[in-house]
Order: structure tokens, then C-alpha cells, then sequence
């Protein structure tokens, strides 16, 4: 809001007054330099609340909005609640909604686990052998996310099932 909005609702007496250079203009301005930052704030409520433009500090937050903080790593600090990253987060958060019509199932399991790591190739079995029993397989390559594949193997799989993941061989390095 600047000076002259906020003159405008002053009473009319002050209105009269009001000239260039007086004790009463200076006060407008100030009041104008104070609304500032929280209409600037107001401004951009819109991208606070989006995943993909809020900064990466409120991320988290955004998380707990979605019950994402279940996978979170036990941790001190926002930093590395996921391995992955913010990046990958936010992600998370763009699909809350699909992958929470999908979850229990194989379907959101996997498509859960592609989301959360960046990264496909997971493959989920339930042995004859083994009935209720699940096996996934995440690529090798994504051994150094173990922790966060389990904690979301934990939490989205059937409820009826046991579970262990194991890791495909790495592919080969080439020369």
C-alpha cells in the first residue's frame, strides 16, 4: 500500500493537511516502507505453497502437509531427511495425491520408490514359496540409498505383508 492509498483512508481533516515535506507526509511514507515486506509476502503466497517454487527451507513443512515426514531420516536438522535430496522431495510432494490413492498397493509401492529416488528398474515379487511375503529389488546402483528404500518399503507396502530388499548387481563400469 503506498502514501497516497494509505492518505486516502485517513479522515478528511488529515486529507486537508496533508502537503509534500510535512511531519505527516514522512509518516505516510514510513508506514508505506512497513507494509512492505508482508504485502511483498502476500504477493507471493501462492508460490509459499507450491512444491516446486517454495524455498527449500519450507519443503519439510510442505512434507508434513502430505504425511511425507514418515519417510523422513531420524534426524536433528532439516538437512538429509531424505537421501535423495530437496529435489526429489518436492517431487514427492507433487504426487502425494496419486501415490496416496495407490497406497498398500504394488503399484504406489513402486511408483513410490521411482518418485522418491529419481530413478526406475524396481522390481517387487511376492514368492510362491513365500506367501505375504514381499522381495524388492532395487537397482544396484542405488545401494547408497538403502535406509530411505527401506523406510519406504515400511511404511507403503500391504499391510498384510513381510518384506526385504535386496539389490540387483551393479552393471559394470565401462572403460
Amino acid at each position: 500500500m503506498n502514501s497516497s492509498e494509505i492518505a486516502a483512508l485517513l479522515p478528511s481533516v488529515f486529507q486537508r493537511t496533508l502537503a509534500p515535506a510535512t511531519p505527516l507526509d514522512a509518516l505516510l511514507r514510513v508506514m508505506e516502507a512497513l507494509h512492505a515486506p508482508a504485502e511483498d509476502i502476500v504477493d507471493s503466497l501462492d508460490a509459499i505453497c507450491d512444491c516446486h517454487r517454495t524455498d527449500d527451507n519450507f519443503v519439510p513443512y510442505l512434507a508434513s502437509w502430505v504425511d511425507l515426514e514418515r519417510i523422513f531420516a531420524p534426524h536433528e536438522d532439516n538437512e538429509g531427511l531424505i537421501s535423495t535430496g530437496v529435489g526429489r522431495l518436492r517431487e514427492l510432494i507433487g504426487q502425494a495425491a496419486y501415490l496416496s490413492k495407490w497406497r498398500g498397493t504394488r503399484k504406489g509401492l513402486k511408483c513410490f520408490l521411482e518418485t522418491a529416488v529419481g530413478a526406475t528398474g524396481f522390481e517387487i515379487d511376492e514368492p510362491a514359496d513365500q506367501p505375504f511375503h514381499l522381495r524388492v529389488t532395487a537397482p544396484g546402483s542405488l545401494q547408497q540409498h538403502r535406509a530411505l528404500i527401506e523406510r519406504i518399503v515400511n511404511v507403503e507396502r500391504p499391510a498384510y505383508a513381510t518384506w526385504e530388499v535386496q539389490f540387483a548387481p551393479a552393471p559394470p563400469a565401462t572403460p
